[in-house]
């Protein structure tokens, strides 16, 4: 806890539009004993300003900085004076004077400080000030780190990830569950281009990479093996094996799953001729015709002149392989299947298995221009045939693609899917609807090969075994993919599982080059993980962060709100149901500070009285009439509190009667400080948070729609204090959308206004 704290104006930041010199009286009159130091600095981000405030604390004056000025997003690095010493930063410019708009619309004379603008200044002096003695110097948690990787999958993605991981001194395991290397890739005959001219399939090359893990000394290869269970922590992970069946125990720092992909059920393929025409195959099971040396029909072994290729099945069929599924999915259920939280996941099949074949994507587009090619070379005189819907080739593959355009042999053209049927003699006729050659078209061929779906390991097998409070398995995108989830767009290598990273085509469909780059990009967050975990940080999205959950076990209700709503799977429990926690696996999110309803959890820096004490500190005139109203604003520190920085930093303004406190997240916000802002006259509360739903965007998955869950219990709060709970919203904002954030503001407030003075005003 802070007990003398500098307090630091920076004169370059604001531009003379406050009155520095009565802000830094008001703090001596009101922090008189806390605040032994009160200096203006014409540009403290200067080698001047640094030395001025580090020499104060070499004289032992001060423990604690408060630097006003600039967002704490500028210059984060520069106010640094060590670990011994906590610096916080007060948002007098993008927060205060330039969002800053007079109610009266008049422009300020030079030199002269309107009263809202410098009420908001001095309440935001204030926050900064309590916040710091409400905080205290993270306490690092000595951890002995196992400098060795676990990756499971020896495919193309696993390979690649164990050799990076080598290639900077890490030892690796690497378990591959049959008696080979090489995954899919070692059944590809060749692969799409993914080298210069990019215009022609080539071998893939997995048998240089095979020898090239077998040769390296740093990594330990086990065959025929599997993940038994997996307990710990990133830095310290216990993972029993079955090695050709026999039980091994081994230790590790993180984990990199790599287990890719397996061809989806063939049952769905049904209503397109599958299983009834012998001569409609998969594109996997042509891969393999075509690694064996020749193409040849499987009714009658002859070469087939005539091959029709589909990058995907439209629409029509849909409802066709929605019966299927049903229909599959109720055999399974009569078949006794165990329940899901008792066994591997299986009901993928239930949905997402035909749900690739809708639509066409990059993957099935490439697959077809290969296998076309195939054709070409083993059927010089053969024509090969290719019907999309829309063909992707983005980047360098529209290379591939003019080749292909160019040779007389394949043929392309745009359609959708409406009959497959029996021709007679092995042959198949295929009717196709919207064709570039007519509205409706019958073409019989010899062969017709359909795509095949790519569905993860992890929909079938919950690979990693995880003996965590939430399950073994990895959370999945939903209840069908078994694809891992993680923030796509911030953090895509990245799962729910600290320490735990997914690479290749178990965490999405991707081509052998972008699983390439996949597993490089997981191998990197592996090391990026144990090096933190070292030092006792936390990774991604706070990293280097010392803090982590701390239980007041005296008052823990065993309740498992905490342990349940943990996005990430931090806390297990013990026999009695009280938490558990796993510092290394923590993000510092807080979500489970926001869940706890007896305000036991709190982080050294991060706490229910220090945010509680913040919103105290605001100045709420008792005549909303005579001195406005006053709002708080509790905004996430990931979107919303960047969003508002760069509105500022535009011009865009907006009102000055609201108070804007970062949180870590909006899963972090507990219903009490809520409670505290209305209590003491707040005419309303904005919680301003990332995205969240399908394509959520919260840096910890699932805190705006946690918040917004919780809603109710804020509701049911404010109906017990007798007031409306439209004076509590939730908004959602991209970080992008900093556009937006002025109009929200100004509509908040009106609202507001409408609804009239808070009923507490003036208690």
């Amino acid at each position: 806890m802070a007990d003398k704290i500098g307090v630091y104006f920076d004169e370059a930041s604001l531009g003379g539009a406050l009155d520095l010199q009565k802000l830094g009286e008001d703090v001596q009159k009101k922090w008189r004993d806390a605040c032994p130091v009160v200096k203006t600095h014409p540009c403290l981000a200067s080698s001047e300003g640094h030395s001025m405030i580090q020499a104060d604390i070499d004289a032992g004056v001060i423990d604690a900085v408060c630097i006003c000025g600039s967002s704490p997003r500028v210059d984060w690095d520069f106010y640094q004076f060590g670990t011994d010493i906590l610096v916080d930063r007060v948002n007098l410019r993008e927060l205060c004077v330039l969002c800053y708009a007079d109610p009266s619309g008049q422009t300020p004379a030079p030199g002269q400080t309107p009263e809202l603008l410098y009420k908001m200044a001095n309440d935001y002096v204030n926050m900064g000030i309590i916040k710091l003695q409400k905080s205290g110097i993270p306490q690092k948690e000595d951890l002995e780190v196992v400098r060795r990787v676990l990756v499971i999958g020896g495919g193309w993605a696993g390979l690649t990830a164990a050799l990076h991981v080598a290639s900077v001194g890490y030892d690796v395991t690497l378990v591959e569950k049959k008696d080979i290397l090489g995954g899919a890739a070692v059944g590809m005959y060749k692969t799409a281009p993914f080298r210069h001219p990019y215009d022609a399939a080539h071998s893939t090359g997995v048998e240089q990479k095979i020898a090239d893990v077998q040769t390296c000394d740093r990594i330990e290869i086990l065959l025929s093996s599997e993940v038994q269970a997996i307990s710990g922590a990133p830095g310290n992970y216990e993972v029993t094996l079955s090695v050709n069946g026999e039980e091994r125990g081994l230790s590790a720092g993180a984990v990199v799953v790599a287990t890719g992909w397996v061809p989806q059920d063939t049952s769905f393929l049904k209503p397109f001729g599958y299983g009834t025409l012998k001569n409609v195959l998969t594109s996997r099971e042509f891969e393999v015709l075509a690694k064996g040396g020749a193409i040849i029909r499987p009714s009658d072994g002859e070469k087939p002149r005539k091959i029709m290729f589909l990058t995907g099945f439209g629409d029509k069929l849909e409802p066709f392989a929605d019966k299927e599924a049903e229909a599959l999915a109720a055999a399974q259920a009569d078949a006794g299947k165990k329940e899901e939280s008792d066994a591997p996941k299986t009901n993928f099949v239930k949905q997402d298995t035909y749900r690739h074949l809708p639509y066409t994507s990059e993957l099935t587009s490439l697959a077809a221009l290969k296998q076309a090619n195939y054709v070409r070379e083993f059927i010089p005189d053969g024509v090969a045939m290719i019907v999309y819907e829309h063909m992707m080739m983005p980047g360098l593959n529209e290379l591939y693609y003019k080749a292909a355009q160019n040779d007389p042999g394949v043929m392309m053209t745009k359609g959708v899917l409406s009959e497959v049927r029996d021709g007679g003699d092995g042959d198949i006729v295929v009717v196709l609807e919207d064709t570039l050659l007519g509205p409706k078209v019958e073409m019989e061929v010899d062969m017709l090969v359909l795509p095949t779906a790519m569905v993860p390991t992890t929909a079938l097998d919950p690979v990693l075994r995880l003996k965590y409070r939430q399950g073994p398995a990895m959370p999945d995108l939903n209840l069908f993919s078994g694809y891992a989830d993680s923030n796509y767009i911030c953090f895509p290598y990245e799962t729910r599982r600290t320490g735990i990273y997914a690479a290749g085509a178990v965490r999405q469909p991707m081509t052998l080059p972008a699983a390439e780059m996949d597993a490089a990009g997981a191998a990197l967050k592996a090391i990026q993980c144990l090096e933190s975990a070292n030092r006792g940080m936390a990774v991604h999205p706070r990293s280097g962060d010392l803090s982590y959950p701390k239980f007041n076990m005296v008052r823990c209700t065993q309740c498992k709100r905490c342990t349940e709503e943990c996005p990430f799977g931090a806390l297990d429990e013990d026999e009695k149901g009280n938490p558990l926690p796993n510092t290394s696996r923590c993000r510092r999110c807080g979500t489970c500070m926001g869940a706890c309803p007896e305000r036991v959890i709190s982080f050294d820096n991060y706490n229910v009285d220090q945010i509680g004490s913040m919103i105290k500190q605001v100045d709420v005139p008792d005549d909303m009439a005579a001195g406005g109203p006053r709002m708080l604003i509790l905004a996430c520190e990931n979107d919303a509190y960047p969003a508002l920085d760069m509105a500022a930093l535009r011009g865009r303004k907006w009102s000055p009667y609201v108070r804007i406190v970062p949180v870590r997240c909006l899963g972090s916000v507990n219903t009490i400080w809520i409670a505290d802002a209305m209590s003491k006259g707040t005419d309303g509360c904005l919680l301003l948070g990332c995205k969240y739903g399908e394509d959520y965007q919260c840096h910890f998955v699932k805190g705006s729609e946690l918040c917004n869950r919780r809603m109710d219990n804020i509701g049911e709060t404010l109906g017990k204090l007798g007031i409306e709970t439209e004076r509590v919203q939730q908004l959602q904002i991209a970080i992008d959308e900093y556009d937006k954030v002025p109009e929200l503001i100004d509509q908040f407030v009106e609202d507001i206004v409408k609804l009239g003075p808070n009923p507490f005003k003036g208690y």
